[in-house]
């Protein structure tokens, strides 16, 4: 070996030493416990339930700074990013991580096998592979999820309509969450005397041309917290009103902006704040299979209804109630 050849081997060994001195140095610490929120995207739906997390755990002491750390990425819906997201958020050695929505908790679940998972706004998380039994956590991963009843939205619907017959619902081929959300309506229709006509969609920009399968065919549309589908909602909701098709969004925050006819849903903060019991519960040192998932109550539904919108449909008489909201 050439005394060139040792030199340039001491001198990489060198750069190695000093890169890992450097990287431990920069790499993020804290004496605060660390709870990392990977996101899907900026939505209503998604920002509050963050806001119920936040909330939920100062309500019960865990003050952010002061005696907790937060750390919240998102991937603005983009599913090739989440691993890079994920990797990031797992530098800080979280106590707990929290998934917001199903590809994001997918991939955590596949990748994390020793911090606690909570997830967070997902419809079936058994359908999802999150878990076994909707009633016991499974592994590392127990959560919040926000299935809402749907046979009290469709009764809903039907007193704002009731000459209503069939529901027309999209749903992404890509995401399990979705095909659950189309077998739980199709239960709930089937008691309701409704009929539903479920349309498959690739991908976001398939939506448009998708819409024109309900033309003639459905008497309102409903629009759940899809990944794919939720954030496409004005698209949606320009093209039903071409067809002249009152929409229903699983999210109040769009009916309180006009976009849609009504809601009636779970709400997201409480989903967020179900979710912080849990967390609080695993940094007290409560093993994560002692902690069940949750599923929103009766209480956690509310209704919401755009009086500009009901009009447009000829819905005329509204009238609040302890648990239905009329925006003028």
């Amino acid at each position: 070996m050439s005394i060139r050849f040792k030199y340039i081997l001491i001198g990489f060994s060198i750069l190695i030493f000093f890169g890992f001195i450097v990287f431990e140095f920069c790499r993020p610490k804290s004496s605060l416990p660390l709870v990392a929120i990977a996101n899907w995207g900026p939505h209503s739906s998604l920002d509050e339930t963050v806001r119920g997390i936040k909330e939920g755990l100062e309500a019960k002491g865990f003050k952010e700074n002061e005696t907790i750390s937060l750390k919240i990425s998102s991937v603005n819906f983009d599913p090739s990013l989440i691993p890079q997201m994920i990797s990031n958020l797992r530098a800080y050695r979280p106590k707990v991580m929290v998934a917001l929505s199903t590809p994001v908790a997918q991939v955590l679940k596949n990748s994390e096998k020793e911090v606690p998972i909570v997830f967070a706004s997902i419809t079936d998380p058994v359908e999802g592979g999150l878990i076994h039994h909707s009633e016991k956590s499974h592994e590392n991963v127990t959560g919040s999820s926000d299935q809402q009843d749907l046979e009290l939205f469709l009764s809903f619907a039907k007193d704002l309509l009731p000459k209503a017959q069939t529901v027309g619902i999209l749903y992404s081929t890509g995401e399990a969450n979705d095909f659950a959300l189309v077998n739980l309506m199709e239960k709930a229709a089937q008691k309701a005397g409704l009929k539903v006509v479920a349309v498959p969609v690739d991908q976001s920009r398939d939506i448009p041309q998708r819409m024109h399968s309900f033309k003639d065919k459905v008497d309102f549309i409903y629009v759940g917290t899809s990944g794919t589908i939720q954030p496409a909602l004005p698209t949606i909701v320009a093209a039903a009103d071409r067809m002249n098709i009152p929409v229903f969004n699983a999210d109040s925050e769009a009916v309180r902006k006009n976009q849609v006819l009504g809601s009636f849903g779970v709400t997201y903060y409480q989903v967020g704040r179900n979710a912080a019991t849990m967390i609080i519960q695993l940094l007290e040192g409560k093993k994560i299979s002692e902690i069940p998932p949750l599923y929103p109550s009766l209480q956690d539904h509310h209704g919401v209804v755009s009086k500009k919108r009901a009009e447009q449909f000829g819905i005329l008489n509204l009238k609040n109630s302890p648990n239905i909201t009329i925006i003028e």
